[in-house]
């Protein structure tokens, strides 16, 4: 039903093969390694020994047979005319030198973006990702690549770069090395006036990778918002800028006296609602974009609740993994020594994200009231005997599985016997697990940073008791499959080529690529509930679109967290208790109202409620709707 995605590449020799019809979509001359390119080679920077060595030091590798008979059946298609190549000959002044590229193995991932065209009748070294050459990534002003040193510099220079830099951070975090063409996938608008919002996005933030795809999902579901009312549009470019960017240095000691710097982030994205809500993440991955793209997430999911309440996420690039419990504490404590002058009750109030749990949001806090001078107890989570409410840790996941039975009972379905496939095995996914095994369903799977675990019979309590006492140790999943000889763990893939009836993805953002939306499509996936921020990407969307598979987007499915924050805050201000069926009462209410006002929004502007995109841009259209209202009614501040 659907084609391998184009531009993909699973294996080196089908990067190889991507990068061959590339070439020759374009007409372009294509090079193997070990075999030859002409590079122009100016007066007084011929090198006698370049040509024997290869381009980044080491010894040099002789060409096999193979790779000569390869080279001998290569179609080498020119665009120079046949008039420069008579001149090029009667130049002696101007000479060629052919030049092997022997690319060391340690350069390989590096080298998988590259391309040969032609410029100005030479080849040339081109950047698949960027599209460019010379000035952005040369030192040499004139672009010419000339000798050895300034080859290495070139290539040096361009590692460096910003957006390349950004690119190889998605590659590696990607277990099956995807060749990015472009670092953003653009979608086609309608209006015009929506394309310059994605427009204006892309020049202000060219590199913020996660922000920008955030911007374009949302701009694609308003686009008959703003085609209706222009004014929408001024709103949402300001909306587009946060409100505050705060960036600074975290300094900390480790047990042995040694200094490390980490750096912070927190993105107050939007208060026009209410006072701002949202999670602190602690990640090597973390930078700028990422906080960005969360706190814009996070304050149209505020939005679309029934509280009023903005929006903002932070966190640091501090990998709290391995590290002992006084180092955590004593960097909670340097982080909140900058960031308790903008929290508060009335300001802004952090949450869990991905790692920080209990131990980090406990010292956090502590720092916090010990330089504020005031409690809070909401801001700690889940610590029923001196602050937070019985089921807030729950709350995330419990929700999701909430969102689905909802949808489900639209369509006469019931959750009870489906066949649910799970990524991730976070608080978020633990819990969805739970819930799915209270409901009926039959969950099967679960997934880590180095593969997934399948288990054909299904998770119950006693399973899933057991894969909590294998993360809270830090071990593998794939001890649970010495233990559960029927269950099997498969390295470096994902979950999503599981036969299921509905996919909970609930890792990180973009974890679910086209190629897997064609496999969750072919496995019988009928629905999709987001448990993360933005798990699929752009491309992926369009595919389950496509196959009329439905999608409950995250900021609607993942209301439940926001419900249990505002609950707390309740109980804290009347001074109630509640029990736990009176609290997933409560949340169930408030994932229903965000239900109900998603679908409402979507039939307002013309999405059928069976329409896979009802949900997906419904959720956005009420988010936005009452967020431009209030900024409206606050004029231009």
């Amino acid at each position: 039903m659907f084609g391998p995605a184009g531009g993909l590449g699973m294996n080196p020799s089908m990067d190889d093969m991507n990068l061959i019809q590339q070439a020759q979509r374009h007409q372009l001359v294509v090079s193997n390694l070990g075999e030859e390119i002409d590079l122009e080679i100016g007066p007084g920077e011929d090198d006698a020994t370049f040509a024997s060595n290869s381009l980044i030091g080491g010894p040099p590798r002789e060409p096999s047979t193979g790779e000569h008979d390869e080279t001998k059946h290569m179609v080498l298609v020119s665009d120079l005319p046949s008039e420069d190549q008579d001149m090029s000959k009667g130049q002696p002044a101007k000479r060629k030198k052919k030049v092997v590229k022997r690319w060391r193995e340690e350069w390989a991932d590096t080298y998988k973006w590259a391309y040969v065209d032609m410029k100005d009748g030479t080849a040339r070294i081109f950047c698949s990702i960027c599209r460019e050459y010379g000035r952005k990534h040369r030192r040499n002003p004139y672009g010419n690549e000339g000798s050895r040193n300034m080859q290495m510099s070139a290539l040096e220079e361009h590692n460096n770069s910003l957006l390349h830099k950004e690119a190889l951070r998605l590659q590696t975090a990607s277990k099956d090395k995807i060749v990015v063409d472009k670092p953003i996938y653009v979608k086609t608008l309608m209006s015009k006036s929506a394309g310059s919002i994605v427009e204006g996005a892309l020049k202000r933030d060219p590199n913020e990778i996660e922000f920008v795809q955030s911007v374009q999902e949302s701009v694609h579901a308003l686009e008959r918002v703003i085609a209706k009312n222009s004014h929408y549009v001024n709103i949402m470019e300001r909306l587009l800028e946060p409100e505050r960017m705060i960036v600074f240095r975290v300094p900390w000691i480790d047990d042995r006296g040694e200094t490390h710097v980490n750096r912070g982030f927190r993105v107050q994205f939007n208060q026009a609602l209410g006072p701002c809500r949202g999670g602190i993440r602690f990640h090597p991955s973390m930078n700028l974009s990422i906080a960005k793209f969360l706190g814009f997430q996070q304050t149209l999911k505020n939005a679309l609740s029934p509280y009023k309440l903005g929006g903002a996420s932070g966190g640091s690039d501090f990998d709290p993994k391995g590290k002992s419990d006084n180092e955590i504490m004593r960097f909670c404590q340097s982080f909140m020594n900058e960031m308790y002058r903008y929290m508060g009750p009335d300001k802004d109030l952090p949450s869990e994200e991905v790692g920080v749990g209990t131990r980090e949001m406990g010292y956090l806090f502590g720092q916090y009231r010990r330089l504020a001078g005031q409690f809070q107890g909401s801001f700690t989570g889940p610590r029923i005997y001196w602050a937070a409410s019985s089921l807030r840790t729950e709350a995330s996941g419990y929700g999701v599985v909430y969102f689905a039975r909802l949808m489900l009972a639209d369509m006469n379905k019931e959750i009870k016997g489906l066949r649910c496939v799970v990524s991730g095995c976070g608080k978020i996914a633990m819990h969805v697990v739970e819930k799915l095994i209270a409901c009926g369903a039959h969950p099967v799977t679960v997934s880590d940073s180095k593969g997934y675990l399948v288990d054909d019979d299904g998770f119950d309590y006693m399973k899933l008791a057991f894969l909590r006492d294998i993360k809270s140790q830090q071990r593998s999943l794939r001890d649970y499959s010495k233990t559960y000889a029927r269950a099997k763990y498969f390295d470096e893939v994902k979950p999503w080529n599981e036969r299921c009836d509905v996919a909970f993805p609930c890792a990180s953002q973009n974890e679910v690529d086209q190629a897997d939306a064609i496999n969750l499509v072919n496995a019988g996936c009928r629905l999709l509930v987001e448990g993360s921020n933005m798990p699929c990407t752009a491309e992926a969307v369009d595919v389950f679109r496509k196959a009329n598979v439905l999608i409950a987007p995250a900021i609607a499915a993942g209301a439940g967290g926001v419900a249990a924050g505002e609950i707390e805050v309740l109980r804290e201000s009347n001074s109630m208790q509640w029990s736990a069926e009176d609290f997933e009462s409560r949340l169930q209410e408030a994932l229903k109202q965000t239900y109900e006002k998603a679908l409402k929004a979507a039939n307002d502007f013309g999405y059928q409620k069976e329409s896979p995109e009802a949900l997906l841009h419904g959720a956005t259209i009420a988010a936005f709707l009452n967020i431009a209202q209030a900024m409206t009614d606050q004029g231009c501040v």
